[in-house]
């Protein structure tokens, strides 16, 4: 019975066919496929339920497509867009359809579309021009993704107006004093160099990035934001362009321009539409030049409140006890990126109050704290975790926060600041909860002060929330649900997706979310930790206390629609 209804529907809907022809679809699963779209309203397209229900990626929809019609499928580089011809079309047209004009040839426009098979957009693009009009087949991300490169936004500066100017102009790099805040809406039009990197960091602020790449290649430079922990990449601007933007983000952050074989790290301050932004700069030579990383800390977006960071009510009832507690060690862990600062400051915002000396030890100081006593690590002058912690223990403490646990010495000073009547908070790189005990005693701390001290383990990670002006439920493919492997999770039928949207540039996520697993010992996993016992003893142990880890806590916020399946895969290690 399905084969004949499937015979029917196929005929109507040739791409299918060519997906199950490729591997990449079963034909049950586009028998599923024409099911959803029955009940969606507005009838959503066959390719982008596929997509959502994580069969293909859109790049192979749109080439199955093209194939489907004997269209030409491509995929976009910058290199095979004329810029003059770029801008054939007015700009709100390319940006509502996905239209891409590439190149103009013997009165021949090539055009991009991601529709190509729309007869009456090609009928539109054809009252533009003079001549006729090729389509080739590309996706809507290659097509953004060049829109946005060669028009980006109209508030914004044109990429080929800097490309023009710096052609014709000579860059003199001056020497400029340091300045206490840099306010780049004054500056926007000194210069195009200028205009460049205030334009950079202006989309990343607004796209919401945490930080910017900007990396030379053979002949060839790329900028890269990274968005929701994923990088994307934004701009090629020309190569000779490199040496002077690397130049003006040294004068910016009070850096040694004429350096260029060593790393350099500084800081700059910037205001975005009258709110401070703090940037940390960390420029390292290659092969090619050097390359710029800049990191972005908003201040408006750093400080959440604990209920604000994702915990469900279970976990953050239980850590708000625990961080109330007058001594001991509490540890937040996981990769770097995964939002361990964050959370620590939301815990000494949380403790803030004029009867409790809070002091930290960082480095760097991401954001400053009203109330709490902050201090940078500076190691070319040996003041580092260490000395300054010896130091702060007589500046009568109540709460230490140490920005990383990074060496023997370190570890051990703040082990006894928490047995010595200090509540202490600091951050390990560990894989899991249990991970950071054993990471202690790799750092040389005896087992028995670990077992002593230990209050507390957070582990963290951040997945994409999926974005909530797109967010549309489709039915769990039976793939995916193999790649869950645990029964427990086979009753999960239905999931959230972001379709994409403009709000999300087409991403389909808006924003992130954590994920989390708490752990806090007994009495009898403190005997064990006291003597020592191996990393697969204490995760048994942990697993007998109840604790809820990360996967489980993944999958409870897909039950909830807060971010997909795929995203809890991908940022951890097991289920």
């Amino acid at each position: 019975m399905a084969d004949d209804a499937l015979n029917k529907l196929i005929k109507r809907k040739k791409v299918g066919e060519i997906l199950i022809e490729r591997g990449l679809i079963t034909k049950e699963q586009l028998v599923q496929a024409l099911e959803t779209q029955k009940n969606t309203r507005p009838r959503q397209l066959l390719g982008e339920i596929i997509v959502q229900m994580g069969l293909c990626t859109a790049d192979q929809i749109v080439e199955a497509l093209a194939a489907a019609h004997g269209i030409p499928y491509a995929r976009l580089e910058p290199a095979l867009v004329d810029v003059k011809v770029a801008k054939i079309l007015p700009r709100r047209f390319m940006l509502k359809h996905h239209v891409l004009p590439l190149f103009f040839v013997d009165g021949v426009l090539t055009v991009a579309l991601s529709e190509p098979t729309n007869l009456y957009l090609v009928e539109e693009i054809n009252a533009f021009v003079e001549g006729s009009v090729q389509v080739v087949a590309s996706s809507v991300s290659d097509i953004e993704h060049l829109l946005q490169t060669h028009l980006p936004d109209e508030s914004s500066i044109a990429l080929e107006d800097l490309i023009e100017d710096q052609a014709s102009a000579s860059i003199d790099v001056v020497e400029r004093g340091k300045q206490e805040l840099v306010n780049l809406e004054e500056v926007a039009s000194e210069s195009p160099v200028i205009k460049m990197v205030n334009y950079m960091i202006y989309s990343a602020v607004r796209e919401r990035a945490s930080d910017i790449h900007i990396e030379p290649d053979d002949r060839q430079l790329r900028v890269r934001y990274r968005i929701d922990g994923q990088l994307v990449e934004r701009l090629h601007p020309p190569f000779h362009m490199h040496p002077a933007l690397v130049s003006r983000i040294k004068i910016m952050s009070s850096l040694d321009i004429s350096e260029r074989r060593l790393p350099q790290d500084g800081s700059i301050h910037v205001l975005m539409e009258s709110r401070p932004v703090d940037l940390r700069i960390s420029i390292l030579p290659t092969h090619f030049g050097e390359k710029v990383v800049i990191r972005i800390i908003d201040n408006s977006t750093v400080l959440k409140r604990l209920d604000e960071l994702g915990m469900d009510a279970e976990t953050i009832q239980r850590f708000q006890l625990e961080i109330g507690r007058p001594h001991g060690l509490l540890l937040v862990t996981g990769p770097t990126g995964s939002g361990k600062s964050t959370t620590l400051y939301s815990v000494l915002a949380a403790l803030e109050r004029p009867e409790v000396n809070i002091c930290t030890v960082e480095d760097p100081v991401e954001f400053n704290l009203r109330g709490i006593n902050q201090f940078q690590v500076h190691d070319k002058i040996d003041l580092t975790f260490a000395t300054i912690l010896r130091s702060l223990l007589r500046q009568d403490p109540d709460i230490i926060m140490v920005g990383e646990m990074r060496d023997h010495e370190t570890a051990v000073i703040a082990v006894q600041a928490s047995l010595t009547g200090h509540m202490v908070f600091s951050t390990l790189h560990t894989n899991d909860a249990p991970g950071a005990i054993t990471r202690m005693y790799n750092l040389g701390v005896e087992p028995y002060l670990v077992g002593a001290s230990l209050t507390g383990v957070l582990a963290q990670r951040l997945v994409r929330r999926i974005c909530k002006f797109c967010a549309t439920e489709i039915p769990v493919s039976e793939s995916t649900l193999h790649k869950l492997q645990n029964s427990r999770y086979q009753d999960l039928r239905t999931t959230y997706v972001g379709r994409g949207c403009k709000r999300c540039n087409n991403s389909g996520y808006l924003g992130r979310v954590g994920i989390y697993e708490f752990l806090l010992p007994d009495d009898e996993m403190r005997d064990m930790i006291t003597s020592g016992s191996s990393l697969d003893l204490l995760r048994q142990q942990a697993a007998k206390l109840g604790m809820k880890p990360l996967f489980e806590d993944g999958i409870n916020k897909v039950r909830q629609g807060m971010t997909t399946i795929e995203e809890v895969l991908r940022v951890t290690l097991e289920v």
